[in-house]
């Protein structure tokens, strides 16, 4: 498979020429392209050694067995027949959940042979690293990877002029028609494909949804297989029917009882904390949204859970869940109004778009508000801090609505700028009805540019 730029490239270009450099963990659900972003920094170096701890297991013996760091290197370059050069071999350890002894190892690089450059990856990391509760501690860098941005997307498919256009415009100056016709219909696409790079790569390939489907399907299912690898933590069926539930609440806060087979609460948010943990889930907190930090206000009864990818939802609703064929139809059509179903699945691809243009070297949070008032039901998808200050924007699918909750949040915390994020061109809407004197403004921006917020 070809190698598509990711936007955390030019992070681990960064990271390869710092002279100040820890090693570094690449975190991040199964198949999001952690290894293959590795694998192509490792052609910028002369020289580069891949352990891979669940195709080579009798590698961790190496690990297991030596604590001096430049001996476990001549062991390894002595196996894999590659020079160990400070400065020009990269060394990959590939799937390093399977050996803490490998994950230990990384304080010893850092402390004794910081010139080499090495980097670990693996899928359920997030719980091994929880068994390690003083690991990295000022000595470990972290990236966070996730499926594939919209920009990525659209520079895989060869439209990066695109990127660059969408870009310049404001709404002072908004895209001419037919370009945001284009984007818009791009975007579409990208809800169907999804942003799992296998899924990408095969609609560049062959602009064929069925190949990406079929790239899903194997992703979905090796998802499942994972869930045997924390049995002793929590039922199996409980993880699937937790998962198929947290789909169907996509953009609705999370109801506990909702989740099929009568479990308890407790046991339903001891499934929930796995599943974020394995990435295949984000929560979404409520905030009060008084002030800077958001978390400081969080109430911890409510939140919301978007899932992972779009192309994986829609193919699980279709597997699984009763079939996807109206929404995909939905989605496609040039006049559809609306891109949701109950599961609010723009909603949900907006969340992860703020996610991926932040900075990826700490887990960001997504926040949301919601008026708690008896018989209101007044709510802003997501509230954002922006240049220190509190920035709420709303996702609608389709091209109206009246934004009642974004303007009762505006006037009630007195916040004079907002967003609205639709399949709209670029314009500014400036609100007429204020009594305290105070200008108001919501700039309209466009769903496929929340880029630009990075």
């Amino acid at each position: 498979m070809a190698y598509y730029t990711r936007l955390i490239d030019a992070e681990l270009t960064a990271w390869k020429d710092k002279t100040r450099r820890k090693p570094l963990l690449m975190r991040g659900a199964r198949q999001v392209g952690k290894s293959w972003a590795v694998r192509h920094l490792g052609e910028s170096f002369k020289h580069y050694i891949e352990v891979n701890f669940e195709k080579r297991p009798e590698i961790m013996q190496v690990f297991e067995d030596i604590t001096d760091v430049h001996t476990i290197a001549e062991r390894l370059s002595a196996i894999y027949t590659t020079p160990v050069v400070p400065g020009e071999t990269l060394l990959f350890l590939d799937e390093i959940q399977k050996c803490p002894a490998a994950i230990n190892s990384l304080w010893g690089f850092k402390e004794d042979f910081p010139e080499l450059h090495v980097v670990g990856a693996g899928s359920l990391l997030e719980f091994t690293l929880k068994e390690m509760p003083s690991f990295g501690v000022g000595r470990i860098s972290s990236m966070f990877v996730y499926p594939m941005s919209f920009d990525e997307f659209l520079m895989a498919d060869g439209k990066s002029m695109w990127i660059e256009e969408k870009r310049k415009a404001n709404p002072q100056n908004p895209l001419f028609e037919v370009l945001h016709k284009e984007l818009v219909q791009a975007f579409r696409t990208f809800l169907l494909v999804g942003g799992m790079p296998a899924s990408v790569a095969a609609w560049v390939e062959t602009h064929d949804y069925m190949q990406c489907a079929d790239e899903l399907d194997d992703i979905r299912q090796s998802y499942y297989d994972d869930f045997a690898k924390y049995a002793k933590k929590v039922d199996t069926q409980l993880l699937r029917n937790t998962l198929h539930s947290i789909i169907m609440q996509v953009g609705s806060k999370f109801v506990y009882s909702h989740v099929e087979g009568g479990y308890k609460a407790d046991d339903v948010k001891k499934a929930l904390g796995l599943l974020v943990d394995a990435g295949l889930a984000k929560r979404v907190n409520h905030t009060a949204a008084n002030g800077i930090p958001l978390g400081a206000e969080m109430n911890n009864k409510f939140k919301k859970y978007i899932y992972l990818d779009s192309g994986l939802l829609l193919r699980i609703m279709d597997m699984e869940l009763g079939g996807a064929e109206a929404l995909r139809t939905q989605i496609l059509a040039e006049v559809a109004s609306e891109l949701v179903n109950k599961g609010g699945l723009t909603e949900m691809v907006a969340g992860w778009e703020l996610i991926k243009y932040a900075s990826s070297k700490s887990q960001h949070e997504l926040y949301y508000w919601e008026n708690l008032k008896n018989g209101t039901t007044s709510e802003v998808d997501y509230i954002i801090a922006k240049n220190m200050t509190i920035l709420p924007i709303e996702i609608k699918a389709g091209t109206s609505g009246k934004m009642k909750s974004l303007r009762l949040f505006m006037k009630s915390k007195g916040i004079s700028y907002a967003i609205r994020s639709s399949l709209e061109n670029y314009a500014q809407l400036i609100l007429d009805e204020d009594v305290d004197g105070a200008e108001r403004k919501i700039d309209i921006l466009p769903l496929y540019a929340l880029s630009v917020l990075g």
